[in-house]
């Protein structure tokens, strides 16, 4: 990112006070995380508070906006409980691509949102495909034309629920993300807003011209009125309203993407930062500074942060969509694990998987393949194979997927990875770190707190509200718990014998069309 000496805000707008906290939200796919966070980077108190999740049908996804605002307040409750310090300023970060619908007057909401993970328009996109629109829409977006972001999805409800499109069209109802609805019930209505981060994951953003498409508004019928404004990812934003929001009258002045913010929470700041997140699966992001990349096939271009100047940074993205999930097996589909932490000791126990490579192809693959017809292989087994084995071959596999990630991002760019940063749960396996480091061959950097996306959020507030005058501060406040350096050089053969596993994995679930119905 561009590296700015201070950040210039109003005289008199903010003031640095010692003793104060930072307020992250958090708002995941499964529950809200509010954190406070001191002027050096330490968390002070956590609140948690999940919400339902609704599956109304094969492949639908969907949240009640009312259950997700309840969450953040009992969340926020629950950590201000025992924080402390009083709180100078909130810094909210959120899942992405999500669509929400919601009254401006009221606020109440008259269908409940569609969920990054629902796949309902499938069809769309490929009927879109077939048309030859994605050339076009890539060209504008940096992004892949699937049901993964949110354009898609406004067009469903417009095509499929004619009451919530009525308010829609008339005025009344506004379209927005996730950090877009939780500001408008903070402010209680006041402002409609979304940052950079997240209106580059709709389909509907100009990545080059940094704001709403018209053109791809009206591809999908989108009116851009219904859009939120777009505004930087730290800064004076809004202010929260006391009546609704547990009486406090504070700054919100940091607003990103969950996989931005865990980018900003590594103080990834710098042309060249890359950090992996490892969950359920995991996201890749390469810091490429103020140039706009050109993507890879493979690879997405985003939005990494916008500053109050007007300018803005650039990342790469690889999706990975099965990491942790399948450790999640071993333990519930294949039972040789009894919690998913039991797989570093079980993996340990063996020097390395035997010849057993496992392609975790569970639900398809990600970058930088994208096959959705992609189906789990294990191949390699022979009589002295054990469970060991597996497991040992499960970590192999998730280090082999973020390093051909890796390897297309430097290959594309030409940039120089120092480090990879890595956070998430599965973050803590040691074994898992160390496999990373000698397949990527560099150091693999863990950082004290691996919470690092509310860490992110915590840290635009501060950068936005003058707690941090410039990135070099929040830098400082990064504590590296562990790094893992590559043990001798890369080991070519099992990469190869990697690689010719995806292959045959690929295109398993494709219907064979000599094979008759």
């Amino acid at each position: 990112m561009t590296k700015p000496s201070e950040v210039i805000l109003p005289i008199g707008v903010f003031t640095t006070v010692l003793g104060m906290a930072l307020l992250s939200i958090d708002a995941g796919t499964t529950g809200v995380t509010a954190l406070t966070v001191d002027s050096h980077g330490r968390i002070l108190s956590r609140g948690y508070s999940e919400f339902a999740q609704y599956f109304p049908a094969d492949g639908w996804v969907e949240h009640e906006l009312g259950e997700i605002w309840a969450a953040t307040l009992a969340a926020v409750g629950a950590a201000l409980a025992t924080s402390p310090e009083e709180i100078t300023a909130v810094g909210i970060t959120n899942q992405r691509e999500t669509v929400c619908f919601w009254d401006g007057e009221t606020l109440g909401s008259p269908r409940r949102a569609i969920v990054w993970q629902d796949r309902r328009t499938a069809g769309h996109c490929e009927a879109l495909r077939a048309a030859g629109e994605e050339p076009h829409i890539r060209s504008i977006t940096g992004l892949r034309l699937d049901p993964y972001f949110s354009a898609t999805k406004i067009a469903w409800v417009r095509d499929h629920d004619p009451d919530t499109w009525a308010g829609v069209i008339s005025g009344r109802t506004l379209i927005g993300t996730i950090d877009s609805y939780l500001i408008a019930r903070m402010t209680r209505g006041l402002h409609h807003v979304t940052d950079h981060t997240n209106a580059s994951r709709t389909l509907l953003y100009d990545i080059e011209q940094g704001g709403w498409s018209e053109s791809l508004c009206d591809l999908f019928g989108v009116p851009i009125t219904a859009l939120p404004e777009i505004v930087a990812s730290y800064g004076h934003i809004a202010t929260t309203d006391a009546a609704t929001f547990l009486g406090m009258s504070i700054p919100i002045a940091g607003i990103a993407g969950d996989q931005q913010a865990a980018l900003v929470g590594q103080a990834g700041f710098w042309s060249g930062d890359t950090k992996c997140t490892f969950g359920t699966g995991s996201f890749l992001l390469l810091n490429t500074g103020s140039t706009l990349q050109t993507p890879p096939n493979g690879l997405l271009a985003t939005v990494a942060l916008g500053h109050p100047d007007g300018s803005r940074d650039f990342a790469l993205e690889g999706s990975i969509f099965v990491t942790g999930a399948a450790v999640q097996w071993l333990r519930d589909g294949l039972g040789i694990i009894a919690s998913s932490a039991d797989v570093e000791s079980l993996a340990a126990s063996v020097p390395d998987s035997g010849g057993v490579v496992f392609v975790p192809a569970l639900t398809g693959l990600g970058a930088p393949t994208w096959d959705p017809h992609a189906r789990g292989l294990i191949i390699g087994i022979q009589r002295g194979t054990t469970s060991a084995h597996v497991a040992r071959a499960t970590l192999d596999g998730i280090a082999y997927q973020v390093a051909d990630v890796v390897d297309l991002a430097r290959a594309e760019t030409g940039i120089s990875l120092r480090h990879l940063a890595v956070d998430g749960g599965a973050a803590a396996n040691n074994l898992l770190c160390q496999i990373q480091a000698d397949v990527l061959g560099i150091d693999v950097e863990r950082p004290q707190e691996l919470e690092t996306t509310g860490i992110g959020a915590a840290f635009l507030a501060g950068l936005g509200s003058g707690v941090w005058q410039n990135f070099d501060q929040i830098a400082r406040t990064r504590k590296i718990a562990a790094v893992f350096s590559p043990a001798g050089t890369p080991d070519v053969v099992s990469r190869r014998r990697w690689q010719d596993a995806v292959a045959r994995a690929g295109h398993w679930a494709t219907p064979d069309p000599t094979v008759s119905s």
